[in-house]
């Protein structure tokens, strides 16, 4: 992180970013075209997490909370800290974009981001787009969007504190303070969580018996600043370091960092311009210690944005930007190559006419390693009554090869090209008697799918098909606050037919909350149907439902007592497989838990 640091001290002098007022409505996302809009004037699919819906379902991790998301599916192998894969809309792992505060923090070896050591405490909101966004984002982007927004300062002086501890030795601690004025808000926060873990693995040889702990520490900080009514700039930074144990012949565990610094400078020019500056800087390492011997498999990102939003008039707006950003790959392994670049420009057209609305966009990415790729999207919003909307859109994406695809020295190949996909997609939302509703039907080609060949050698011979449906529905019912949704996906192998690995064909979630005076109380349900471990349907990972209750009590204005009971049903469940010993073996989730909390959050 030195390299980038050096540049920090020249942002600050020019200004610390304001918080974007946007993060705290639920009804306004920034991720969809890179600049905040209502969500009824974005066509992308769109899940919103506020601070507040955080607090109330109280999930103790990231995934806990994206597992809600229509179409999303989660597999871990086994318990807090374990590897997490997140598929949306039944696409792979590395389909799908993460953000931290607009930086990408995917592996560049691996390709996959590190959501288990994202801290639930440290995060302000959530925005996941569903379906392609490459037109505006690059690689990555093809099932999907993830933005994950650290905490962001507020007026007024706020400390907080907050204690829990919970089933499996576990223990959560946050300390953080925010403050500021109209001009200037800043935020500080830190972390610490602990778990004894439980054992991950299924059988019984030396080593494989114990639990697999997890120990977590985590600070952010954000200062803002606006200048002028005009002119404002800002740094957000997050770093999140610790140990994480699981079983596999050696003992090992791995340490980690994972940490972002983002800066941005943004100047609303006259009426019609405003312009935009943004730098980061991002780093994933994870160091793989056994009892004989260690690998080191660190990524290095730098990255700059100069982003321009142009409005034409009160129907059209262009927003045009330029993006370049460096992976960098330190590693104990044996690559034929370290670094790699990627220089992009892109260009969104919309018009928002009292009949219809229309989105136009069109990218250009210049990648060091396989070249050029060009992504194009197009959406038509029409309105068919003053609540009601039909969105039909189309969209291209890609995704580039991993740097253990490309340049592994034990099957490298630098002639892959990147995969590349196509989605059509028909939405219909709406509110009707205080309900918000939503269904979206869609189709998803990839071409060019990355897999091994006979020699464990990386080549495109692969092309799935994604045939998908969504609900979702928010209401007031009898009191309870509702937010329910049910998802049907059809993701095959279009060269054999099988399921796609990992992926389930039915989706259900729904959570349920109401309050009485300083008293709440609050249900989750989740079941996914049955999925394969393996591309060739030979491993069948059985479907599932889990149910978690959970309450809170505002003793005082300031103090809060939270409770959770986790697998109510205790349910006996898998994501994932392994083999040892040439024998397949199920990692194990977490049973029947709890966990305790105490918050403090005064007003001065």
């Amino acid at each position: 992180m030195n390299r980038f640091l050096i540049l920090v001290p020249t942002l600050l002098v020019s200004g610390i970013t304001l918080a974007n007022s946007s993060l705290d409505l639920p009804d306004t996302v920034i991720t969809a075209s890179r600049q905040s809009q209502q969500l009824s004037n974005t066509p992308a699919a769109t899940t919103v997490f506020t601070r507040a819906d955080i607090e109330r379902l109280q999930p103790t991790s990231v995934a806990d909370l994206l597992r809600r998301v229509p179409g999303a599916s989660i597999t871990t192998n086994g318990g807090p800290g374990s590897l997490t894969a997140l598929s949306l809309r039944g696409t792979g792992s590395t389909q799908s974009l993460v953000l931290v505060d607009g930086q990408r923090i995917g592996s560049a070896s691996a390709g996959q981001p590190s959501l288990e050591f994202l801290n639930i405490d440290q995060i302000e909101r959530i925005e996941v787009i569903r379906g392609p966004r490459s037109a505006i984002y690059g690689s990555d982007a093809i099932g999907g969007v993830v933005q994950i927004f650290t905490r962001q300062g507020k007026t007024g002086f706020n400390p907080r504190a907050s204690f829990a501890v919970g089933s499996d030795q576990t223990y959560r601690r946050h300390v953080g303070l925010s403050g500021g004025d109209q001009r200037t808000r800043f935020d500080l926060g830190a972390s610490l969580n602990e778990t004894g873990g439980f054992d991950r693995t299924r059988h019984e040889t030396a080593g494989d018996q114990d639990d697999d702990g997890y120990r977590n520490s985590a600070f952010n900080a954000s200062l803002s600043h606006r200048f002028t009514e005009t002119l404002e700039a800002g740094i957000s930074l997050l770093e999140q370091s610790g140990n994480t144990e699981y079983d596999l012949f050696g003992n090992p565990e791995d340490d980690f960092t994972l940490s972002t610094v983002a800066t941005h400078l943004q100047w609303q020019v006259n009426q019609l311009w405003t312009t935009r500056l943004e730098a980061g800087h991002a780093e994933d390492k994870r160091d793989s210690n056994y009892d004989f011997f260690n690998f080191t498999y660190n990524t290095y990102r730098d990255s700059a944005s100069w982003l321009n939003t142009l409005q034409l008039n009160d129907q059209h707006s262009l927003q045009a930007g330029l993006d370049w950003y460096e992976d960098r790959l330190r590693t104990t392994g044996s690559f034929l190559k370290t670094e790699r670049s990627n220089r992009a420009a892109f260009v969104q057209h919309r018009f928002a006419g009292e009949a219809f609305q229309t989105e136009l966009g069109w990218r250009h990415d210049d990648n060091e390693q396989f070249g050029n790729a060009n992504t194009f999207n197009a959406a038509l919003i029409l309105p068919i009554s003053a609540n009601q909307q039909l969105v039909a859109s189309y969209g291209e994406g890609f995704r580039a090869p991993t740097f253990n695809d490309l340049y592994n020295s034990f099957g490298a190949n630098l002639e892959l090209q990147p995969e590349r996909s196509k989605s059509y997609e028909l939405q219909w939302r709406g509110e009707v008697q205080n309900t918000r509703l939503q269904a979206a039907a869609f189709r998803t080609d990839i071409d060019d799918l990355i897999l091994l060949d006979p020699f464990f050698v990386a080549q495109n011979i692969s092309r799935a098909r994604i045939h998908g449906l969504e609900l979702s529905a928010e209401a007031e019912l009898a009191g309870w606050q509702t937010m329910a949704s049910a998802t049907w996906l059809d993701p095959r192998d279009r060269n054999t037919g099988n399921q796609l690995p990992r992926r389930p064909k039915r989706l259900i979630s729904v959570d349920i909350d109401r309050q009485w005076g300083d008293l709440g109380l609050g249900f989750s349900v989740t079941a996914n149907s049955t999925r394969y471990n393996d591309p060739t349907n030979q491993q069948e990972l059985s479907g599932y439902g889990l149910v978690e209750a959970r309450a809170h009590w505002a003793m005082t204005e300031a103090v809060r007592w939270d409770l959770k009971l986790g697998n109510l049903l205790d349910k006996d469940y898998r994501l994932a497989n392994y083999n040892s010993g040439g024998q397949t073996y199920s990692y194990q989730e977490n049973n029947l838990n709890a966990q305790l909390a105490v918050s403090w959050t005064p007003n001065f």
